[in-house]
């Protein structure tokens, strides 16, 4: 029998839904619970999920479920709807487009609005040299053309990752993926020549940025050889692999020694790229120019699509037709990028990206005064992150699990990350409320009261 869900009529417009945290029913409640059952039924069972609810509605800093429970959002789809979901400029160019037309393929008869996003991208991310730009899916899709790019500009093939690194689910996206599990396990093999380099983690290592990209450069020269490098990729802060921001010098010293051995130096912007961490780009924070950025998530207001932007002579490189494909760059969602790049200047959003690092470092810096099970606090603007360990020191994922379905259950959605699955992230939309993300971070902290040891 067909079950019909529709969001109440007062929750229908996401911008004006209420702004608060709201249960009405457990979590899951009887809908949801009946949506789950559809799901197994329906859904291959390699697709999970995270929440046990079933969205119908959200806006500003909440997602509203089928049974009318408003859940205080402190992951926005991981990283997409930094702008908020249904913001006006994003949902009045998205309009405005399908009533224009949803779908020509751009390399068959080509639209203005991939132009007009590539231009942007082309002024927007670091440097001032000449780029060009092509447009994707996905993050995953814009990494691996990145490789493609490199390779084929190079003329080499040994592409080099790092440890904690999280690149996507393709073939070969899952070879520059460090975390086995559940992202590799039993789908290989993987691409060839992909190497992994040590990546500066302070919390771990206590190394320099200088001492880190030491070893890491000794390790590709001695172990691959520059001379076969096409690429090094990396996250300017790991987003999956735990939010790990490496020590001051890092990026600008591999950078460095790309750029003087021929190697394509690759930034993966996916998940940090968008006013996400206080800048439009995280590579900014310490002058870094990527000869290639990929870009995604935040790019497009929670439609798909992706971008890869760099040097010019690199991606003019490939041959015509050597890059597209069918949905790539689709008018309706370039129409969402043009709304969602209105609305980071229009919002000032990458101030309030540093308004909201500063309330989540005070409320995070406060709890781990009283909990020494916070071992490390990091990350910048609404990236930001907390490693649980032990009394020992020791990564405890088994407690990062139980405070994530605390916080679940009580109407927060968090997520977590890191290699070793201790890692706590916040990844507020930036339409948040300061009220809602205080009241969110004192959840995550009666979660911790609640699993005291």
């Amino acid at each position: 029998m067909s079950m019909t869900v529709t969001a109440p009529e007062h929750l229908a417009g996401g911008p004006l839904l209420p702004q608060e945290r709201r249960l009405v029913t457990s979590i899951p409640g009887p809908l949801s619970e009946q949506w789950i059952a559809r799901k197994q039924a329906a859904v291959s069972s390699g697709v999970g999920t995270m929440m046990p609810v079933y969205a119908v509605a959200a806006g500003g800093g909440v997602v509203v479920d089928v049974d009318g429970n408003s859940l205080i959002d402190l992951g926005s789809g991981i990283a997409v709807t930094n702008v908020g979901n249904a913001d006006p400029f994003v949902t009045e160019a998205v309009i405005e487009q399908v009533r224009r037309f949803t779908h020509t393929c751009f390399t068959i008869t080509p639209y203005d609005g991939y132009v007009e996003v590539a231009e942007a991208l082309n002024r927007l991310t670091p440097g001032d040299h000449e780029k060009r730009t092509a447009l994707f899916n996905s993050g995953a899709e814009a990494v691996e053309n990145a490789i493609k790019i490199a390779r084929y500009y190079t003329g080499k093939s040994a592409v080099v990752a790092f440890d904690h690194g999280y690149h996507g689910r393709t073939n070969l996206t899952m070879g520059l993926t460090a975390k086995a599990m559940p992202y590799k396990a039993g789908f290989g093999p993987f691409a060839p020549d992909i190497h992994r380099a040590p990546m500066s983690y302070p919390y771990r290592d206590g190394l320099s940025g200088a001492e880190a990209a030491e070893r890491a450069i000794h390790m590709m020269e001695r172990q691959i050889g520059s001379d076969r490098i096409a690429a090094i990729i990396i996250e300017p802060i790991q987003g999956e692999g735990g939010f790990i921001v490496p020590a001051a010098g890092f990026l600008p010293a591999l950078q460095t020694w790309a750029n003087e051995n021929g190697v394509v130096f690759i930034a993966d912007e996916v998940q940090t790229g968008f006013a996400r961490t206080g800048r439009m780009f995280a590579s900014e924070d310490e002058g870094v120019v990527p000869d290639l950025i990929t870009l995604a998530k935040g790019i497009a207001g929670g439609l798909p699509l992706a971008a890869v932007t760099g040097r010019a002579e690199i991606m003019d490189a490939p041959h015509a037709g050597g890059l597209g494909g069918t949905y790539g760059g689709n008018p309706i969602a370039t129409a969402a990028a043009l709304g969602a790049l209105r609305a980071y200047v229009e919002h000032d959003l990458l101030a309030r990206a540093r308004e909201l690092e500063g309330i989540i470092r005070d409320e995070l810096t406060a709890l781990q005064s009283r909990d020494a099970r916070i071992g490390d606090i990091r990350g910048r603007g609404a990236m930001m992150a907390i490693e649980l360990v032990d009394a020992d020191g020791r990564p405890d994922a088994a407690l990062t699990g139980r405070v994530a379905k605390h916080c679940h259950t009580a109407g927060v959605i968090v997520l977590t990350c890191g290699t070793d699955g201790n890692v706590i992230r916040l990844l507020p939309p930036l339409s948040i409320s300061d009220a809602l993300l205080r009241e969110g971070i004192g959840v995550i902290a009666e979660a911790l009261a609640a699993n005291a040891a």
